[in-house]
C-alpha cells in the first residue's frame, strides 16, 4: 500500500519537474531570441540613422560614425545580458 502510494507520488513530481524544465527551456528560448532580434532592430536603426547622418552632413562623417560605433556596443551589451538572463532561466530554474 505504501509502496504505491509513494510511487504515485513520485511520479507526480516528476512529471512536475519536467514541465518546469520544458517550461524554463521555452522561456530561455523564447527570451534569447527576443534579445538577438532586439539588438539586430536596433544595430539597423543605428546604421540607418548614421548612414542618413553623414549623407547629410559628409564633414560630421567621422564623429557620427565614432558614436554610431559606441552606440551599436551598447545595444550589443545589452543583448548580451538579456540572453545571459535568458540561460540563467535554463541552468538556475
Amino acid at each position: 500500500m505504501f509502496d504505491s502510494t509513494l510511487s504515485v507520488l513520485q511520479d507526480a513530481v516528476g512529471a512536475a519537474a519536467s514541465a518546469k524544465s520544458n517550461m524554463a527551456l521555452l522561456g530561455a528560448g523564447i527570451g534569447a531570441g527576443l534579445a538577438a532580434i532586439g539588438a539586430g532592430i536596433g544595430i539597423g536603426q543605428i546604421g540607418s540613422g548614421a548612414t542618413q547622418g553623414i549623407a547629410r552632413q559628409p564633414e560630421a562623417g567621422g564623429e557620427i560614425r565614432g558614436l554610431a560605433i559606441i552606440l551599436a556596443g551598447l545595444v550589443e551589451g545589452a543583448a548580451l545580458i538579456a540572453i545571459v538572463v535568458a540561460l540563467l532561466f535554463l541552468f538556475v530554474l
